[in-house]
């Protein structure tokens, strides 16, 4: 562990982010070796991993934004509220031109349903993988064992939480028609966008300091809204809604444990 945390803070936001990709790779095998997943577990795994994002919005993105503003001479109200209300509407938008370009009703073909599925899930990859490098970049200002370990437990939350989009996509793809094979290949590359982002942020947030606020709370709030939009609905359609809810308190409550108890 020790050799891993001596890497750089770029490198180790890659390798954060290839293994929340590996994880949604590991999802979308699902459809190679199963026809049907027990939802329950997928439910759940979204429910616990929406608490990780959760917390981990607050904790590793929202406060150190507002701590890091203060420090730089800059309103921590107007940048917090500021980033996080964009990263919320920019993924909104997001959805919104999505919608539009391909509108459900179109959706009457294999393939154009390959592409909205594919499309849909890569564009919430994104936020996800800056937010992890962001969050490593951030260490720039100084370097800790509680806030290395708070950037790595982000990425076991978001990969949580990849696992069963990584079959939302694969499964689905095989009940239209498509090989096993090719189901599995589009179900992963939905999160290959991920590696990418996250170091893309990570260097951001290491060469533009003064922006790096705002780019945690512009982080923070993206996560919130694929939360609130996709996650918490998708695992409260399950009929054993307490199970779900339980499954986001504890997911919330370990990422509290550990970057307020361990801190």
């Amino acid at each position: 562990m020790n050799g891993l945390y001596s890497l750089s803070l770029p490198m180790q936001a890659l390798l954060a982010t290839v293994f929340t990709w590996s994880v949604t790779a590991l999802g979308a095998a699902l459809v190679i070796f199963t026809r049907r997943v027990r939802p329950t577990l997928m439910d759940a795994l979204l429910g616990f991993g929406a608490g990780v994002m959760l917390a981990s919005s607050f904790w590793s993105l929202l406060a150190p934004s507002i701590d890091m503003a203060l420090e730089l001479g800059q309103l921590p109200w107007l940048v917090g509220c500021c980033g996080f209300l964009c990263g919320g509407c920019i993924l909104m938008l997001g959805d919104a031109l999505l919608a539009r370009h391909l509108p459900a009703a179109t959706m009457t073909d294999s393939r154009r349903r390959c592409w909205m599925l594919v499309t849909s899930i890569t564009l919430h990859n994104i936020p996800e993988g800056l937010a992890i490098g962001v969050a490593f970049g951030a260490l720039s200002f100084g370097m800790s064992d509680t806030g290395l370990m708070g950037a790595w437990m982000l990425a076991l939350g978001i990969g949580l939480q990849n696992f069963p989009e990584g079959a939302a996509v694969s499964l689905p793809l095989r009940r239209e028609g498509l090989g096993r094979g090719k189901a599995f290949f589009f179900g992963q590359l939905s999160a290959l966008v991920e590696p990418f982002a996250g170091l893309l942020g990570a260097l951001l947030a290491m060469m533009v300091h003064q922006s790096l606020p705002f780019m945690l709370s512009f982080a923070a709030g993206a996560m919130i809204s694929v939360v609130v939009a996709e996650l918490v609905p998708e695992s409260q359609r399950n009929p054993h809604k307490n199970l779900m809810t339980f499954a986001m308190l504890a997911g919330f409550s370990v990422m509290m444990l550990l970057d307020v108890a361990l801190g």
